[in-house]
């Protein structure tokens, strides 16, 4: 039994202005009508003894998760909340604590949430060969057969081949992890055909990785059996106790367990690999067009090579561009020349420092029960659009400081207010003041759109006082 594990932390800041901190690149169709999330579970079709998924996210994502597994219609062996983030040594310990505790001792697959992986049948049948040394008791990690020099990458060196129950010899001794080069220390690595990049991913027993994990940090160990051990169940979702699991060291599953153990070995692949880390990398992936420009949404060119345009709501007109970057979405736009995309990271840690919004969360927010759009907004009103999924209900709740006009414009609305209930069809609408409990519920089978007009002194977010909530959210918990 292979027990898939989907590792979806992380921001991915140097796919600004489209990755932001509550809408991370992993959330985000980057490639195709996939996000990159479902298409990490979708390419494990067909793999012999696999189960659904555990899914490893933070507290802010839970939602969003959700709603996309249930898209690609795939039922999660459960969602993991981590309160705050710990690296990989610690999401591979709860996992295969819990594992084991249910009595089963699976082989854990682990894999990141935001790879492209380009052939996933040959992505398949290298799994099965990391299956079988797994299942022998192997601590495996996946090396990606390198295609360039590559500076943005940790390095693993090649042993001596390793031999299988079947004799296969299909993975090699770990020599050394090496950490990211130089240019041209990774040509060397490169010509010398005996190194691989680091994929992050890996695969052994959950009795192996306990047994690892026990010798080489048990106090990781010991930190996260606290945080299940108080940990609780939430709707779909399995919450770690905070305030152990924020105790507990951060480390990842290569300095934790494959760099000290004898019992580790690396299986190569050549599966078309990309963590799309950048701007660049999407570029190198996208299909191009006669001038090897990758074009996305609405986009005019005259004279444009080499470069990548992406328009998310107005169009893009350029002219005379070479090797550059171009992203525009609602409330940003993101202009680099391609071989400035690593300097992204230090223009949002730069945005970040002017406390700037536009780093955190996109004009359109995603709820539990639909999105919200920011239209506009200005000194003491907001207009936003509301789309609520059929069967979605916002919770039951209040506001000190606004009042709210709501307008149908498409589906039905069923609307409380106070002790009243009154539905509202297309072309209707009702007014909420200030202090008063209200919900809104779709009961069609069509979403719910309506236009909101918030008035008041004060119209931020946390302005809401929550009475009751489907989704089990609190006060600030949107």
């Amino acid at each position: 039994m292979i027990l898939p594990v989907i590792l979806a932390g992380g921001s991915g800041t140097r796919l600004w202005p489209l990755s932001r901190a509550l809408y991370p690149k992993q959330l985000i169709n980057l490639v195709d009508q996939y996000t990159m999330l479902q298409n990490t579970i979708l390419r494990l079709d067909g793999l012999a003894g696999a189960i659904n998924p555990v899914v490893i996210c933070n507290d802010e994502y839970r939602f969003m998760v959700a709603e996309q597994l249930r898209q690609i219609e795939i039922k999660a062996d459960s969602i993991i909340l981590e309160p705050v983030g710990r690296n990989t040594a610690p999401a591979l310990a709860v996992v295969a604590i819990r594992a084991i505790e249910r009595g089963d001792d699976p082989v854990l697959l682990i894999l990141p949430a935001d790879h492209h992986i380009q052939y996933t049948d040959q992505f398949k049948r290298v799994l099965t060969v990391g299956h079988e040394y797994a299942r022998a008791g192997r601590l495996i990690t996946f090396g990606i057969v390198p295609e360039k020099p590559e500076t943005g990458y940790g390095y693993i060196k090649m042993g001596e081949p390793v031999s299988s129950t079947s004799g296969d010899g299909s993975a090699m001794a770990i020599a050394a992890f090496v950490e990211k080069p130089d240019r041209e220390t990774a040509r060397r690595y490169v010509a010398s055909k005996a190194y691989c990049w680091n994929s992050g991913m890996f695969m052994f027993k959950a009795s192996q990785a306990l047994k690892a994990l026990e010798s080489f940090v048990p106090e990781i160990l010991a930190a996260c059996r606290k945080a299940i051990e108080k940990g609780k169940s939430d709707l779909d979702f399995f919450r770690l106790d905070k305030a152990a699991f924020s105790a507990c060291p951060s480390d990842s599953i290569d300095y934790a367990v494959m760099e000290k153990t004898e019992n580790g070995a690396m299986v190569p692949m050549a599966v078309g690999w990309n963590d799309l880390g950048s701007w660049e990398a999407l570029w190198q992936v996208g299909e191009k067009d006669d001038a090897d420009n990758v074009v996305k949404g609405d986009v005019v060119l005259n004279d444009v090579e080499d470069s990548y345009l992406h328009a998310e709501h107005r169009l893009i007109a350029a002219v005379g561009l070479k090797d550059h970057i171009v992203v525009e979405t609602s409330d940003a736009v993101m202009i680099s020349p391609r071989n400035r995309v690593q300097d992204v990271k230090g223009l949002v840690d730069q945005l970040k420092a002017q406390n700037r919004e536009e780093t955190r969360s996109h004009q359109r927010l995603y709820r539990p029960w639909g999105t919200v759009d920011q239209l506009v907004s200005g000194a003491r009103f907001q207009v936003n659009r509301i789309t609520v999924k059929p069967g979605g209900v916002l919770s039951l709740q209040k506001h000190f400081n606004r009042s709210e006009h709501w307008i149908v414009v498409r589906g039905s609305a069923l609307v409380t207010k106070g002790d009243e209930q009154v539905v509202l069809k297309e072309d209707s609408s009702t007014y909420i003041s200030a202090g008063i409990a209200h919900r809104l519920e779709n009961p069609g089978k069509i979403p719910l759109e309506l236009i909101e007009v918030q008035t008041g002194g004060y119209i931020g977010e946390d302005d809401i006082t929550r009475l009751e909530d489907l989704y089990g959210r609190h006060r600030k918990d949107y």
